[in-house]
């Protein structure tokens, strides 16, 4: 996944609220999301390949999210990082989960990456570049993208033009995003999927090989989770409803 946008404590009545898109190569199998059963219960998209998942939602209400971190460090990466968020999503509250990312860190190896996990009382941003750093997130609308997240970018050296011109991008979506006097958490929402659908902010991608595969769409609030999920770039696919039977 590319570009993942959170409101987080933005609306008194849904505190979590997320818009991501998620970029590939368009061979690479994937499952939609489905519940997993176990404790706790997941709700997940799947990487069928190296297993593992990009971004979820457990039934505590945990949400854990990743995005490729472009970075000129040479990481062996032994682990899939898909298998570290699967991992967090088995935690009950997402200051549990960073701290597994601290320790998960010191263990395997893993490409860079940059790791949301948030709940309705913390929301946590990692960076993995060969060096951990964290940043809690304050109340408001964040974005993150390969170079980082909210004006703390790092350009890698191998692909600067290209890394340059999405932390512009990334700075405007954030930018255009400040929810609006008496907006909704739906509203805004709606709001966020035309922009990760508007090529305008180079956030839907369409490359020879490579792009966006899907799209989600999160809500954690008092009456639970709600997930819509559009299986191909939203620019041209619809957002279908996840059914969460009752669990969420």
């Amino acid at each position: 996944m590319c570009t993942f946008i959170i409101a987080w404590q933005a609306f008194v009545d849904t505190p979590v609220v997320v818009a991501a898109n998620r970029d590939e190569a368009y061979d690479r199998p994937a499952e939609p999301p489905s519940i997993r059963e176990g404790e706790p219960a997941v709700l997940a998209p799947r990487d069928a390949e190296a297993g593992g998942t990009w971004i979820g939602v457990n039934e505590h209400g945990v949400l854990a999210a990743l995005t490729n971190r472009w970075a000129d460090a040479d990481l062996a990466g032994e682990r899939s990082r898909g298998l570290l968020v699967d991992d967090v999503l088995a935690e009950r509250s997402a200051e549990d989960g960073g701290r597994l990312i601290e320790r998960a860190v010191e263990v395997d190896e893993y490409q860079g990456f940059n790791l949301v996990v948030a709940d309705a009382n913390a929301a946590l941003y990692y960076e993995w570049d060969g060096a951990l750093e964290f940043v809690q997130f304050d109340p408001g609308v964040h974005v993150v993208v390969n170079v980082g997240a909210d004006g703390r970018y790092v350009i890698p050296s191998f692909r600067q033009s290209a890394a340059e011109a999405q932390a512009e991008r990334a700075d405007q979506l954030r930018a255009d995003l400040v929810p609006e006097p008496g907006e909704t958490a739906t509203a805004w929402q709606d709001r966020a999927a035309d922009a990760v659908a508007d090529h305008e902010y180079g956030v839907c991608v369409h490359g020879d090989g490579f792009g966006t595969r899907s799209s989600s769409l999160i809500a954690i609030g008092p009456e639970g989770t709600s997930y819509r999920f559009a299986d191909g770039p939203p620019c041209e696919t619809a957002y279908r409803n996840v059914s969460v039977e009752g669990q969420f």
